[in-house]
């Protein structure tokens, strides 16, 4: 069995920035990546590239290329964590034991969790940024008109803005094509709101309002008809045991049970749900039980493991009450990197903490964007370099050309580094 001081679980944005910033602090620390895959994607960029403004080649680069110097790469997919015994099982490559585990493997796609969904997917009029965003730029070319629905899953997801992001950008490109009089834009989202900071919040509520799209709060999808192009809501207001539909409706919308809506569409966008991999649900290092069940159950200042010392993790996988993004592992990784190398010196875990910062680039149109940064709470945590010269609460243009030049190039070239 191989043996390495420090084992990290996954080769996405996470594992390579953190492995990046320990090589650069400690040069004689061995650590290894297990990471099945031999491409590495920027995907903040698929937005763009599911709206034709981005080429899909430019969000990939060879995995090899960013796996840091000195650093081992397991190229294979972790299938097992046991805890106890401080061991890791692979697919094909046997066990490893360690030292200190960081498991941040990322998200798993589960469309199988909506009925009608992984039939449907990446085919016809259903598209999705998530799984292939060059598909979603076909089926918007390809779109004449009527019932363009934009949702989301009831699960936790990548990117909690992402869905109605290319909702705007579909929106504005319906203009611009002049077919926007024949088309609903119909947002349709579990949630209660457009987005939980009431800054952000009021700004995009706004937009709807101002470019006449449709939102509908409490709808979570539960079953899709691909031949028919149906799509069925349950509607999950509280305290609501059945729901009306108003006269005249727009969107042709039907009651099909107390709470159950049909609703037919001529292009369908979604977040397929997703969850933590099942090497992961099935591992000890998960919440066994009740709310955060399935996800790794970490401190949310110090990102140690609640239950294991010798285990940390962020991103995705872990049980931060934050959005799922880049930028927040940006702010994860180096609180993670300090704690450990306390703890590994010291015998002591240090005491850096993360605030739950976390943003989301919403793009609201061509050459728009809102930068929305928030920390735990959902309380407003706006850069104070970029407030200084720019309302980030509004649409702008530079916050655009951060999104589409800025961001890839510190991806790249700083974070994956370790050097942001």
């Amino acid at each position: 069995m191989k043996h390495y001081q420090i084992l990290i679980i996954g080769g996405g944005t996470a594992g390579i920035t953190i492995a990046a910033q320990l090589k650069r602090k400690d040069h004689s620390l061995q650590i290894a990546i297990i990471e099945p895959s031999a491409k590495h994607y920027y995907q903040p960029a698929w937005t763009l590239v599911g709206a034709g403004t981005f080429d899909f080649e430019d969000t990939e680069r060879d995995e090899a290329d960013y796996i840091p110097k000195g650093v081992d790469w397991i190229k294979d997919k972790a299938t097992g964590i046991d805890p106890d015994t401080n061991e890791v099982k692979t697919a094909s490559s046997g066990t490893f034991t360690y030292d200190y585990l960081i498991p941040v493997p990322g998200l798993v796609m589960v469309p199988e969790m909506i009925p009608g969904l992984k039939e449907a997917m990446d085919k016809g009029v259903v598209c999705s940024n998530y799984t292939d965003p060059k598909h979603t730029w076909e089926v918007l070319q390809n779109f004449k008109g009527g019932n363009a629905v934009f949702t989301q899953p009831t699960t936790p997801i990548k990117c909690g803005g992402a869905p109605q992001k290319i909702m705007y950008m579909a929106e504005d490109y319906f203009r611009k094509k002049g077919i926007r009089d024949k088309t609903n834009v119909l947002f349709a989202t579990p949630g209660t709101v457009i987005f939980g900071v009431p800054s952000f919040a009021k700004t995009l509520n706004k937009i709807i309002h101002d470019r006449d799209i449709i939102f509908k709060p409490f709808y979570a999808p539960v079953r899709i008809d691909a031949e028919k192009q149906e799509i069925y809501f349950q509607y999950s207001k509280p305290g609501e045991s059945n729901c009306t539909i108003m006269e005249g409706n727009p969107l042709g919308e039907e009651l099909t049970g107390a709470t159950e809506i049909k609703i037919h569409f001529d292009m369908l966008h979604l977040a397929p749900p997703q969850a933590a991999p099942k090497f992961i649900q099935e591992s000890k290092v998960s919440i066994q039980e009740g709310p955060g069940k399935g996800w790794i159950d970490v401190d949310i200042h110090t990102m140690q493991h609640k239950r294991f010392p010798n285990i940390f993790s962020i991103g995705d996988v872990a049980n931060l009450p934050t959005a799922k993004t880049g930028a927040a592992i940006r702010k994860q990784a180096p609180v993670l990197v300090e704690n450990l190398m306390n703890l590994i010196k010291t015998g002591k875990v240090g005491q850096k903490t993360y605030e739950g910062y976390s943003s989301c680039p919403i793009v609201t149109g061509y050459g728009k964007m809102l930068l929305c940064e928030f920390k735990y709470d959902n309380i407003q945590d706006s850069d104070p370099l970029i407030s200084k010269f720019v309302d980030t609460t509004k649409e702008q243009y530079s916050m655009w050309l951060l999104k589409k030049y800025g961001l890839p190039f510190m991806y790249w070239n700083l974070m994956l580094r370790g050097k942001a």
